[in-house]
């Protein structure tokens, strides 16, 4: 650890020129102008890198590294509250504060902020991302860590809910519905996900029951918000994968929040298996703009572009696998290349309007254009071998047999471009008990697409004996496709507080689409309940989720499509309680739901490493259960741990294919992870970020099967990260250097290790067959260990 710390010391010039710092703790309670505790407040002392966020009775604590000092509490739907503290000397003190709620941010006070318990969604912690060691770098990491969400692959932002597929989850950005890309097969192609973490105000997700303001999806829906900032601000991230900067700039009646962010996670593909020149480069750049007109009327702009491009020219492979008794390995050399690269541009611009105290009404439209290509043009010629695996013989690690010769090409010249568009309109108006909420949508998305690609594995066909059949797989697709599909939809939700400890939320959703042309109707219910204990809830949903067709879902492995296909339906149900209290020298969250989902008219699919393969023209029934389970807390002042685990089963049946009830590709009975932070004691601003994660394994079948299949299994996803961190202006130390002091208001450096265990996780298989005309599966390993460094610095805030 000692040498931890020198390193971490080199990496900054200055740091003798120290100053010793005045240190304050503030403690108090928050309450609302009924006198009711609020939950949930951030509060923050302006000017230095220190917040926190009010516990379940309204109580917090925090401190300050000056004796005059400004501190903020701000609370969606409450009007910011500013405290001036001037103190002769360091000590502690206690400031109580009421807020008074704000009528002109009804939809959040009635729905987020009010009794937040009625929303069924979990508020993530944004300032445990940057932290949080992730290969991928990406805001998805922390989902990945939540109840509910399981996941097999650390480069990829795509994350499955409760054995929903990829394709079944909801992701907003201040009210904007967000559009992905659709070729994008690997984890490794993937760049930089649409969410810039430096823009983050807030986030809340909802693994299942969400009410009917949210969009038609079976799984799961990701709320983000970037709101206004406290104050005028810069920062920049530069690390060895990338870079990131952005800026906050604050003004009397407007602000801006703008984000540029380049990636290139050469470093970490080069420890794959497949060695070769890899050239992955991704870049976004995101402007976030609000102007206020009056008290009545605000103006709203989200602008995006995203780019990507991945080549790699493959040289070679090497991979062993095998058992203790006969040990494999596959020795391949490639010819040729692949390129493939995406650009997605879009923005969106909202008006909300207040004509009165009690009523918001908010006029959404946005547009999305994306541009999909994938140039593969390579060819391998491999040597599979069994390899002596006896060091007694004498010959460990030579040839024992060889198993056959082959070569497999790859090509594919494939282009999407899809575009969508969206107009929407809807409201919330508070009657005293009752919440009414409406909207009105209307959304039309275009695809062109070209796809022209054909593949072909000949495992050593030419010495086979005659009459044997399939001892080569190949593919050949050439299809062109146009579609257009205009989507009409509608929803009204009343919320109700019932009782002083009980709110009751009722809705229905609409939708009609020019595909299917089905009329789709989904009542939703949610119940929540507060004994007065006040430190427990009690929810209850219930409620049908339908997902209408899409390019995706009607394309079938060969390209064509399916436009008679129905939309997906879920009927879902679930209960769970959250509960607050003491133990273990902090104040503790439990959170724990048992929930149940059954589903008709599922379109089947398989898995190619993160692609998802419909089965377009086949039409399923099935069903899921499990239970979610998470306790976490501040164990070390001011940074959160959280534990869970999670339990589940998802299974399908397939119409008409005569084999019963088979596991889903998403049937990952047993998720576990931990994400633990801690300080040194001797020195509290260097710190520890501790990430496990645990997937049991993955059904997965084998190809050359005519039907769905899941009869073989990819082995158990385990994976530890760790990383090391010194904020150098760390209110927890009472020395700064001077000159960062100056001039920055944080200046942080991290050292993390990726993988630290080395474990060779499996994301997909390659399937070759010996001269016996016996099938293996060659595992395609993800990423093992690897260093990274990384600064995120903040500049001292503007006035």
């Amino acid at each position: 650890m000692l040498k931890l710390r020198l390193l971490l010391l080199v990496l900054v010039l200055g740091v003798t020129f120290v100053n010793a710092q005045p240190l304050i703790k503030i403690t108090g309670v928050i309450k609302d102008d009924l006198k009711n505790p609020l939950p949930k407040v951030t509060v923050t002392v302006l000017g230095q890198n220190q917040s926190t966020i009010s516990d379940e009775s309204g109580a917090y604590s925090i401190y300050s590294s000056t004796r005059f000092f400004t501190l903020k509490y701000t609370l969606l739907g409450y009007k910011p509250v500013l405290q001036e503290i001037k103190r002769d000397k360091e000590g502690r003190i206690v400031q109580d504060i009421s807020m008074i709620s704000n009528i002109n941010e009804l939809e959040q006070v009635t729905i987020t902020t009010r009794q937040n318990q009625l929303s069924n969604s979990s508020i993530i912690n944004v300032s445990d991302v940057a932290a949080m060691p992730s290969a991928s770098g990406n805001f998805e990491v922390i989902l990945k860590t939540l109840p509910g969400v399981s996941t097999n692959n650390e480069l990829s932002s795509q994350y499955s809910v409760r054995g929903g597929s990829f394709d079944e989850n909801l992701i907003y950005v201040n009210d904007v519905e967000i559009s992905r890309p659709v070729l994008i097969r690997n984890g490794q192609q993937e760049g930089l996900s649409f969410i810039n973490s430096d823009l983050l105000s807030g986030a809340k997700f909802s693994a299942g029951g969400f009410e009917a303001r949210y969009g038609d999806k079976l799984s799961s829906v990701l709320d983000v918000r970037y709101d206004k900032p406290d104050s005028s601000q810069a920062i920049l991230n530069l690390g060895l994968q990338g870079g990131a900067f952005s800026s906050r700039i604050l003004n009397k009646s407007s602000y801006l929040l703008a984000g540029i962010r380049y990636k290139n996670n050469t470093s970490v593909l080069n420890r794959q298996d497949t060695k070769g020149s890899y050239a992955p480069n991704f870049t976004d750049v995101q402007v976030v703009y609000h102007y206020t007109f009056s008290n009545k009327l605000t103006l709203g702009l989200l602008g995006n572009f995203n780019s990507g491009i991945f080549k790699l020219i493959p040289e070679s492979r090497e991979t062993q696998f095998g058992t203790l008794s006969t040990l494999l390995r596959l020795d391949t050399e490639y010819s040729g290349q692949e390129i493939d690269d995406y650009q997605t541009a879009g923005g969106a611009a909202t008006v909300s309007y207040f004509p009165k105290a009690n009523l918001v009404i908010k006029w959404i439209n946005s547009y999305f254009s994306t541009l999909e290509r994938e140039r593969i043009d390579v060819e391998g010629r491999y040597v599979f071998n069994e390899v002596n695996n006896d060091f007694a013989s004498g010959g460990f690690g030579t040839i024992k047999t060889n198993k056959g010769v082959g070569g497999y090409i790859n090509y594919a010249r494939n282009n999407l471009e899809s575009h969508t568009f969206s107009s929407e309109i809807k409201a919330d108006q508070d009657f005293g008990n009752h919440v009414f909420s409406w909207g009105l949508r209307f959304e039309r998305k275009d695809y062109q697409d070209n796809l022209n690609e054909y593949g072909l594995i000949d495992s050593a066909g030419y010495i086979l004996e005659r009459g044997i059949q399939n001892f080569y797989q190949d593919n050949n697709i050439s299809v062109k496709n146009k579609l257009a599909i205009q989507y009409y939809t509608a929803y009204a939700q009343d919320s109700y507080r019932v009782s002083a400890h009980s709110e009751l939320l009722l809705g229905v959703r609409a939708n009609y689409n020019s595909l299917s042309r089905q009329l789709l109707l989904s009542p939703r219910l949610l119940l929540a309940y507060r004994p007065l204990s006040n430190n427990k809830i009690f929810r209850f949903t219930a409620g049908v989720y339908q997902q209408a067709p899409d390019y995706r879902s009607i394309r079938d492995f060969n390209g064509i499509l399916n436009k008679g296909q129905q939309a997906q339906r879920s009927y879902n149900s679930s209960i769970g309680l959250d509960y607050a209290f003491d133990g273990l020298g902090t104040r503790l969250k439990f959170v724990s739901e048992l929930y149940f989902k059954y589903q008709d008219r599922l379109i089947p699919y398989m898995m190619d490493n993160v692609r998802v393969k419909y089965l377009a023209r086949a039409e399923a029934k099935g069903y899921t259960y499990g239970a979610d389970f998470s306790i976490g807390g501040e164990f070390v002042k001011d940074l959160l741990s959280y534990f869970r685990v999670s339990f589940m089963k998802a299974n399908q049946d397939i119409l008409n294919d005569g084999l019963g009830y088979l596991k889903r590709p998403t049937d990952q009975r047993v998720n576990f992870s931990v994400y633990f932070q801690d300080r040194l004691l001797n020195s509290p601003t260097y710190k520890v970020h501790l990430s496990m994660l645990y997937g049991s394994r993955l059904p997965v079948g084998a190809p050359l099967v005519q039907r769905y299949s899941a009869d073989f299994n990819i082995p158990a996803y385990k994976r530890v990260d760790v990383g090391f961190s010194k904020d150098f202006l760390d209110d927890a130390g009472m020395r700064k250097p001077r000159f960062l002091d100056k001039y920055f208001s944080s200046f942080s450096a991290y050292l993390e290790v990726f993988n630290l265990l080395n474990i060779n996780n499996t994301v997909s298989y390659l399937w070759l067959k010996d001269i016996d005309n016996v099938q293996y599966a060659i595992p395609n390993y993800l990423t093992g260990r690897q260093l990274n460094l990384k600064f995120i610095i903040k500049f001292k805030n503007s006035k």
